[in-house]
């Protein structure tokens, strides 16, 4: 037995256990939803055309999931006007599940109103008496990571200056004990991997030439001092 419905604009052949893409309905996920707009109706008696829905028939289906389809992108350009204009869309969709072909006017049960009366009976209850608070215990400082080298004496550069070095990268390399340029000119290959482990750089020092650019910056503070 099969069905031919219409929902929003378009038809589609269904029979019970299919899963069908339309377009994007309200609704949660295992909501049961109707569709009255029966063209078509096929069973053992053979085929009834609708004039143009058949009477009484219906089909009920619950809602799957709510997706996006693929992204379609629109060019649009004005010859000799120096206008181009792109854009890109996404169409939304819900897949629901045919869960039953009714006729004579029947009805499927309402699966989302068991789901909503669920937080009602828990309203209705008795909020148990709170009791008093008991003392908060005394802040303790969030941990801070043990510095992983030995800050060099001097007052610390800007390493900032480093290309990729925000403040926040900073802060952070300044928790592990690296404060000037000169040091990090002196990495060695063990330092460049335990940063990395550290940081989670993955490479970034080597990338980015780090040490290169430290030892160029080191100099020019030598030579401006």
């Amino acid at each position: 037995m099969f069905a031919v419905i219409k929902a929003g604009g378009r038809q589609y052949r269904v029979a019970a256990n299919d899963v069908i893409e339309i377009d994007r309905i309200t609704g949660d996920v295992g909501d049961s939803v109707d569709f009255d707009q029966v063209l078509m109706l096929t069973g053992p008696d053979g085929a009834t055309v609708g004039t143009p829905v058949v009477s009484g028939a219906s089909v009920a289906g619950e809602v799957v999931e709510h997706r996006r389809g693929a992204k379609v992108i629109a060019f649009k350009k004005r010859r000799r006007k120096n206008s181009r204009r792109t854009h890109g869309h996404r169409q939304h969709y819900t897949l629901v599940k045919i869960t039953d072909i009714l006729t004579d006017g029947k009805k499927a049960p309402k699966k989302a109103a068991a789901k909503k009366a669920e937080p009602e009976a828990a309203a209705e209850a008795p909020a148990p008496k709170a009791e008093a608070p008991a003392p908060a215990p005394a802040e303790t400082p969030a941990p801070v990571a043990e510095a992983a080298f030995t800050p060099p004496a001097g007052e610390p550069d800007d390493l900032k200056k480093i290309s990729g070095v925000g403040k926040v990268l900073e802060g952070k390399l300044n928790a592990l004990g690296i404060t000037r340029f000169d040091q990090i000119a002196a990495f060695t290959p063990e330092d460049v991997a335990k940063v990395d482990d550290l940081l989670n750089f993955k490479g970034r020092i080597d990338r980015e030439d780090w040490i290169g650019q430290a030892a160029a910056l080191a100099k020019g503070d030598g030579e401006n001092s």
